[in-house]
């Protein structure tokens, strides 16, 4: 066939507009097509994790740091069972790289500060959350050396438990989520203590924090430096500190809808009210009277899957009051109380508050659900490429480690599912038997 063109045709296409090129350029433009192909294949977990050393090692000052980053991440991710230092060390042999590895986490003066910023960067590019969701992590350890290391009562787990605590900050949309900071909580036991301080390496400039105090400084020191999209702050606040917590946030000026305990009192305010007496009430209370007010709103349970619930939602105007010595003394801040559940005899299973107040409630109970899907997300990856796994007893190894964890969750979170033989998809060996026990990942709040 001479003269402009050829027309290619599969028989499937028949009917389907032909594709025209070049008669002289045939075979270059099947070279192409093929080229094309490779170029759209699905991504493997190495071109995920690629892209991921390019955005959070380009940090780094020195290639020698940048190659250390690399193999530990890949450690993180393919090392069977726990990932300590030696198990990742495994992968690349011999005791060179096991002493290498454990300097680079441990001692190496790099900051993990920029590569934080760089993955919240990339993650909001690639994952788009709908909201930034505060989580609480609860590591338990058998001595006493790790750094915040503490016994300690977990209301949440209903017992006391030697453990480390603290919280990290996950970018969240329905179907993913990933952290992207995290923050130690120290007590005065070990900050006031100089030998345990100067053993663990602890910056002076660390201060004592409730957890409440812990929660809201994770998320505004990154949305204060990092030049980050608002989004709304999900959290557990049933803390005994809640209250002034959700004030700090307000003050930032972030939309909140945190979960908060029934105790919690607050005053129904149809209207804004200014100088004069307002009685509070339990926030169980002011719900019980709105129980007339519960509509049906229906969402999807699980986004992986097509079950959809029905959850029963109340919302009642309240206020807060202002704090002592706060501008505006004797005022109420206004805002939303909802009371959700499935159970009608047993309703409501939880509570929220939310500043959100002129936001439709079937989006208030799926920006909710996001708590859920970050818990999902902190058993099914995070615990998978050891997150918990950290044995060394330095402040600064601690958090490098949870930043490279929080790194490699992120390739594995990225990588489309290919192994029939991984359950979970992302190519991440499960911890073994020497991972930190069930309690301390299910408790939760502030």
């Amino acid at each position: 066939m001479s003269g402009a063109a050829i027309a290619v045709r599969s028989g499937a296409e028949r009917g389907a507009r032909s594709v025209a090129v070049p008669a002289a350029g045939t075979r270059a433009w099947f070279r192409a097509c093929a080229q094309t192909q490779t170029q759209t294949r699905t991504p493997t977990q190495d071109d995920v994790l690629a892209e991921l050393c390019r955005v959070a090692l380009a940090t780094l000052a020195r290639s020698d740091q940048r190659r250390h980053g690399e193999a530990y991440l890949r450690g993180l991710l393919r090392a069977r069972g726990r990932k300590s230092i030696r198990n990742i060390a495994g992968l690349a042999g011999g005791a060179a790289p096991e002493q290498s590895l454990h300097h680079f986490v441990s001692s190496s003066p790099w900051d993990w500060r920029p590569m934080r910023q760089a993955l919240a960067h990339h993650l909001v590019r690639t994952l788009a959350p709908q909201a930034w969701v505060v989580r609480p992590m609860v590591i338990p350890k058998a001595g006493e050396n790790s750094v915040g290391v503490e016994r300690r009562f977990f209301p949440e787990a209903g017992q006391v438990l030697n453990a480390q605590q603290a919280v990290g900050v996950w970018a969240a949309s329905a179907y993913r989520s990933a952290p992207v900071n995290w923050r130690l909580l120290l007590s005065e036991g070990w900050l006031g203590d100089p030998v345990r301080r100067g053993q663990a390496a602890i910056p002076d400039t660390v201060r004592t924090e409730t957890p409440g105090e812990c929660a809201v400084e994770a998320y505004a020191g990154m949305m204060r430096d990092w030049g980050l999209p608002v989004r709304p702050l999900v959290l557990d606040a049933r803390e005994p500190d809640a209250l002034s917590a959700l004030h700090r946030l307000r003050a930032c000026g972030v939309p909140v809808l945190a979960r908060v305990s029934g105790s919690l009192r607050v005053a129904v305010a149809d209207s804004p009210l200014s100088g004069r007496e307002t009685r509070m009430s339990p926030a169980s209370l002011v719900m019980a009277g709105a129980r007339e007010l519960r509509r049906p709103v229906i969402w999807r349970h699980d986004p992986d899957s097509d079950a959809l619930g029905t959850s029963l939602t109340a919302g009642v105007r309240v206020g807060l009051p202002v704090p002592q010595g706060g501008a505006g003394r004797g005022r109420l801040r206004e805002m939303m109380l909802l009371g959700m559940g499935e159970n009608a005899d047993r309703w409501p299973d939880e509570l929220w508050l939310t500043d959100l107040v002129n936001v439709a409630p079937a989006s208030l109970v799926r920006l909710s659900g996001l708590l859920h899907r970050v818990d999902r997300d902190f058993t099914s990856i995070a615990d998978r490429v050891g997150i918990r796994d950290f044995t060394g007893r330095s402040f600064g190894g601690w958090h490098r480690h949870a930043t490279l964890a929080s790194v490699a969750h992120a390739v594995a979170l990225l990588t489309p599912p290919a192994d029939p033989a991984d359950p979970a998809g992302d190519g991440v060996y499960p911890p073994g038997p020497g991972a930190p026990s069930a309690p301390g990942a299910g408790c939760r709040g502030m």
